[in-house]
């Protein structure tokens, strides 16, 4: 696990994620044409309570989840 330093909503805070975390929110801001400060951002304003590494793990889970979703229910059409 690694703590990268991010600013978000123009203040400096710290992210403390496994690479494979850190890479998946990566490829998912590539894919929506987004900055990775914004995706965290956008993150950061949508979490309901918990810190913001977790926040963000919850949020590939969770945007993983719905593609392999979508991805079965094409399948099974």
């Amino acid at each position: 696990m690694v703590k990268r330093s991010i600013v978000v909503a123009g203040h400096k805070t710290s992210v403390s994620l496994e690479d494979a975390f850190w890479h998946a929110l990566k490829d998912i801001a590539r894919e929506r044409a987004q900055s990775l400060r914004s995706l965290v951002a956008e993150i950061d304003a949508r979490r309901s309570g918990g810190n913001l590494s977790s926040a963000v793990r919850l949020f590939v889970l969770d945007h993983y989840r719905r593609r392999a979703g979508a991805v079965a229910s094409v399948a099974g059409a």
